[in-house]
């Protein structure tokens, strides 16, 4: 049986024959609708490039984790502890501050000492203080090749390169394997040679080891130590190997008393390489240099090269929170919010560094500028109150500002919530953006993005309390304006209490005057401009035509079943008519096609009214 015909089974016997057909209708796959994209300052992490991150671990990660000066990193931790399971973070800086730490990595073989290489760390920042970088030459080519490792400030080992060269024709050239591998630094070359190796480094030894009954020196910091190198009643047969004199130094130095609450001695490492060994102090500390006094030791050639056990770096400088213009960014650079044109899944926009701009000029720049992005990529804005709004008279004052932004692709929430600092363990006011797009994606994932982030089901998790307690009469004087309260309810706690746009002020009347309704809108645009991308260069006929609505019908057909549309018959929920009346003989001849679809949302019950009649007499049971 043929399983792949691409044309009618040639008969060669009386029978049956079966063919597979490709079918001709084409699935429309919904997208995503919560994956929410968080713009501004971060304790590190890449400039003006978006990362996407599955978890605050990967946050931390990435872009440092929790800062007392990032509004981002407390909007994310809120967001994931709320229910969402994907961001987008772009960091921005205000332009021309921050710098990356860096340490010159020196040169001494045959020649002066001179700079070989820059090591950066790879985003500008104070974290990059903590990084250490160590340098050895145990390769299969150690008069050519190098390792490079690097440290974080706990002295953990975080990343290693191996057989590394200077060499630019060389395949395991250093920038080049380095600065396409590493998360976190970067380096450039800068001079001829290898860079020096860290630790102390002894001369080549010749064919046979010298005398090894000798008594030597050590200093690692201010700790002095003496010990016998070679003692034959305890250490066994004499060592014939340089590998064997690392094996035994090793032992020897791990051996001697350590300064208190110190690892230097304990974790020594000696490491042979050709016809020389390398010591180095089990620490991290660069003050931890191995010395070996004394004339034994120079017999030895154990005072060739002494460095640190590693390389700091250093002079890192935290970026400046950015302003008004560095968060708006530039559309041809890809800056600021104008880095997301180029990420095809978002879906959210947060910026809780808005809410705390003393003039309130600057937050609606940003603001609109962000809408216009906004309509543009199909994200929906969540803009959080000022922080100057601390009652609702400040509130119902200051609302009247935001007339010039009052678009359909946003919405703005008050008041701000309250919760633990993790860093500090006090309470603490934060802009409920973060927190708000968590609630949101955990009703898209439970019921569905046509359901209101609103109500009993829309708990601001690990929220302790809201700056403003509301009350029914306070929201119902926001609520008209198109505020969107947070309130506290007996047992049920803090909760989202409101499902308006910008845009859902009773005195505009829109028509896209609801949350659900608007996103619910841009879910079935960006899924239908995906899944109809086939389309294109196709013949535009009545087959194209009928293959169109049946695709695009299919697709709607299963969000009506699964309740994001009202009525009870399909025809009541939706249509799409693709035919010789919406495509002209003209829009054929200009190669267009026009798809018209029409959907009817469910619209939230706002308000429920429950009316109580007192009836006379007694029913019968």
């Amino acid at each position: 049986m043929p399983t792949n015909a691409v044309g009618p089974a040639r008969p060669t016997y009386p029978g049956v024959y079966v063919e597979e057909l490709p079918s001709s209708s084409r699935t429309i796959s919904a997208v995503t609708t919560s994956v929410t994209a968080f713009v501004g300052h971060t304790r590190r992490g890449p400039l003006n490039e978006p990362v996407r991150v599955t978890g605050f671990a990967e946050f931390e990660r990435r872009f440092g984790g929790l800062g007392s000066q990032s509004a981002v990193a407390y909007a994310v931790h809120q967001f994931f502890a709320g229910g969402g399971s994907a961001a987008v973070i772009v960091r921005v800086a205000k332009a021309g501050s921050g710098k990356a730490a860096c340490v010159v990595l020196e040169s001494t073989e045959g020649r002066s000492e001179n700079r070989v290489l820059d090591v950066h760390a790879k985003e500008p920042g104070v974290w990059g203080n903590g990084l250490r970088v160590a340098v050895d030459y145990d390769t299969p080519h150690p008069d050519e090749t190098f390792n490079l490792r690097v440290y974080d400030a706990k002295g953990d080992a975080r990343e290693s390169f191996t057989g590394l060269s200077m060499d630019s024709g060389h395949g395991r050239y250093a920038p080049t394997v380095i600065n396409a591998g590493s998360r976190l630094i970067r380096v450039e070359a800068v001079g001829e040679g290898r860079p020096d190796p860290s630790g102390t480094v002894s001369k080549p030894f010749g064919d046979e080891l010298p005398n090894l009954e000798v008594d030597l020196t050590v200093k690692i910091g201010d700790v002095e130590r003496e010990f016998r190198l070679y003692d034959p009643d305890y250490d066994g047969e004499v060592p014939c190997s340089v590998a064997e004199l690392a094996l035994l130094l090793e032992r020897k130095l791990r051996a001697l008393p350590d300064a208190p609450g110190k690892h230097a001695f304990a974790g020594a490492e000696v490491t042979p390489f050709g016809r020389r060994i390398q010591v180095v102090a089990g620490s991290t500390d660069p003050e931890d240099v191995v010395r070996f006094l004394g004339e034994c030791a120079n017999d030895l050639g154990l005072e060739a090269s002494v460095n640190p056990p590693v390389f700091p770096l250093e002079g890192g400088e935290d970026g400046a929170a950015p302003g008004p213009r560095d968060l708006i960014g530039s559309e041809a650079d890809k800056t600021g919010i104008q880095a997301l044109r180029g990420v095809a899944d978002v879906n959210l926009l947060s910026l809780p560094e808005l809410a705390s701009y003393e003039k309130t000029e600057d937050m609606l720049t940003v603001v609109s500028a962000a809408q216009r992005l906004c309509e543009e990529r199909r994200i929906f804005l969540l803009v959080d109150a000022p922080s100057t709004w601390v009652s609702v008279d400040t509130a119902r004052a200051g609302v009247a500002a935001f007339d010039a932004v009052r678009g359909n692709h946003a919405a703005l929430y008050f008041p701000h919530i309250q919760l633990t600092d993790p860093l500090t363990g006090r309470l603490r006011a934060f802009p409920p953006s973060g927190a708000i797009a968590g609630v949101i994606a955990r009703t898209d994932s439970e019921r569905g993005v046509w359901k209101a982030p609103a109500g009993t089901e829309a708990r601001l998790v690990g929220v302790h309390s809201l700056t403003v307690d509301l009350t029914d009469r306070e929201s119902g004087l926001l609520n008209p304006l198109g505020v969107n309260c947070l309130r506290t309810f007996p047992l049920t706690g803090p909760l989202v209490w409101g499902a308006r746009t910008l845009q859902g002020s009773d005195a505009l009347d829109s028509e896209w005057k609801y949350v659900p309704v608007r996103r619910l809108a841009l879910h079935v645009e960006e899924s239908l401009q995906r899944g109809l991308q086939w389309v294109v260069f196709e013949p535009n006929d009545e087959s194209l035509w009928q293959q169109i609505r049946l695709s695009a019908s299919s697709y709607l057909h299963t969000l009506f079943r699964q309740g994001a549309f009202k009525g009870s018959t399909p025809r009541e929920a939706y249509f799409v008519k693709c035919d010789h009346e919406t495509t002209t003989a003209e829009d054929i001849a200009g190669g267009v096609v026009n798809v018209l679809v029409g959907i009817a949302p469910v619209r939230p019950a706002e308000f429920v009214i429950v009316r109580i009649q007192q009836t006379s007499g007694q029913f019968a049971l």
